[in-house]
Formats: C-alpha cells, structure tokens, sequence
C-alpha cells in the first residue's frame, strides 16, 4: 500500500491511474470499443493525461468536468473530432460535449471518478 500524504506523488497517482485505466480498458473490451494498451504500454503522454485525470477527480470534479479537460488537453494535442477512432492521426469520436456522448462513454467517465474515491484513501 501507498502511503496518503499531503501531497500526491506520482507513484500514488500511478497506482490509482493503473486502476483507472485497466477497469476502463477492460470496459472498452465489453462494449466492444477498439482495445486500449495496457498501463505498462502506454505512452508517457498517457500515463501523464491519466495522472491529470485523478488529480481532477480528486479535486472533485464531475464527469462533465473530467471530459471537458480530457478534451481540452486532446485537442491542444493535435487531436481532431472524427467518426471513427484513428490513434495515429489523431482522431477520437468522442471530441464532442459531455451532453452528447454516448451513454455508454458517460458510464466510463463514471467508472473513472468512482474508482479514484474509493481509492483516494486506501
């Protein structure tokens, strides 16, 4: 286990990020969206994008919220709206509002923030 401290540090960030992306991953496979990597294969600027996540999450913001700066952060990326994912050209379906995702996207974003408050004090 990770000590709670003050302030977060990356390994803890890690851990609860770790958690947060394989539960997603693993939800992705059930609906039947493109397979993510696993944590170990991710990227830097992934891990960086899911350790933001969990700060945010634990600042308390809501999915809206959580989306909102997931967007932003893409999009200051490169990353364009287009109907179908293409992680090479920089291409997500979910470039739109909160409002106008898929319910099954929406229960992801819940997934996340869940999963960062019942891990937040462990």
């Amino acid at each position: 286990m990770i000590p709670v401290t003050e302030d977060m540090t990356t390994a803890r960030l890690d851990a609860i990020g770790r958690v947060c992306h394989e539960a997603n991953r693993a939800y992705c496979l059930f609906t039947g969206d493109p397979g993510l990597p696993a944590w170990d294969d991710l990227d830097e600027s992934y891990r960086e994008s899911i350790r933001a996540g969990v700060r945010a999450a634990l600042d308390g913001n809501t999915p809206g919220h959580s989306h909102e700066g997931w967007m932003k952060e893409r999009l200051s990326q490169g990353w364009q709206y287009g109907p179908t994912l293409d992680r090479a050209k920089k291409i997500h379906p979910n470039l739109v509002p909160h409002g106008e995702l898929p319910e099954s996207q929406k229960r992801k974003d819940h997934l996340f923030l869940s999963i960062v408050q019942a891990l937040k004090g462990i």
